[in-house]
């Protein structure tokens, strides 16, 4: 949309946008519940957060993978429930809802995702008409060895080929920097969650990139802004991830998150 927008113009594709969220509401009487419900904050609710999910930078499948994560990691429970029912109509499937959820165990910490995984079953029963979801899967039930060559590939991936190929010398470095903690990061995070198929890399990263915004952890947000570029994600796809998240982690964090992602461009052409 140009700078030259009518109030008709924002509408349309506020309308887009909850036509999708709301299937079964018309978009003016959501409009007009809303604004007689909750005012001016009714208004911005429909028209700033309708126009935003209707921009063409991202795809809706990509913004409903960012946004998830985000309210996963915030414990925003009622929207979770809402934007999990939205992404499955963007066209996500459960399995990749709940591969979200595993990266906010490793990044925002397991209540998060316990509390997250509850609401987004809510979400999951609802959309298929079901008392309990069954048939779930678990986790492959890998051996050290296993694992660290799982690691090595990621680890591949995400440094674009910076990191050690050997994996145990990698292992050490990591635990030069990081003591334990550096055996957790590659045997698990990177060896177990960040390998497994059931998301691809770039949407991996795009998750992790919501999820450390939204968290303010700049310094591992660098990282994997990097990363995100290794996992073909676009500069101008990062720049509008940091639009997105305005809305939904506040300006501050976004605009923290923009100027990381600035200077991670800026280091890159250097």
């Amino acid at each position: 949309m140009g700078d030259d927008a009518t109030w008709e113009d924002r509408l349309e594709h506020a309308s887009a946008t909850f036509s999708r969220f709301v299937p079964d509401a018309e978009p003016a009487r959501v409009l007009a519940s809303m604004e007689r419900r909750m005012g001016a904050l009714g208004t911005f609710a429909f028209t700033a957060v309708g126009e935003m999910w209707d921009r063409p930078g991202l795809t809706r499948r990509d913004r409903s993978l960012m946004i998830i994560a985000v309210l996963a990691a915030q414990a925003r429970n009622e929207e979770l429930e809402l934007h999990t029912a939205v992404g499955l109509r963007h066209g996500l499937a459960r399995i990749e809802i709940e591969e979200i959820n595993l990266h906010i165990a490793a990044y925002a910490g397991f209540p998060a995702a316990m509390a997250a995984s509850r609401r987004m079953d809510a979400a999951f029963r609802e959309a298929e008409g079901v008392a309990e979801i069954e048939g779930r899967a678990p986790a492959d039930h890998l051996s050290d060895p296993e694992r660290m060559e799982r690691a090595a590939d990621v680890r591949a991936s995400l440094t674009g080929g910076r990191a050690n190929p050997d994996p145990r010398a990698d292992l050490e470095a990591l635990r030069g920097h990081l003591g334990e903690l550096g055996d957790w990061a590659m045997k698990w995070a990177f060896g177990e969650i960040w390998s497994r198929p059931q998301l691809s890399r770039r949407d991996r990263s795009l998750v992790v990139i919501a999820t450390l915004v939204a968290l303010g952890q700049e310094a591992e947000l660098s990282f994997h802004v990097r990363a995100g570029l290794n996992h073909e994600l676009g500069r101008d796809e990062i720049r509008e991830a940091m639009t997105h998240l305005c809305l939904y982690v506040g300006f501050p964090r976004a605009v923290q998150g923009m100027r990381t992602a600035m200077e991670v461009f800026a280091r890159i052409d250097g």
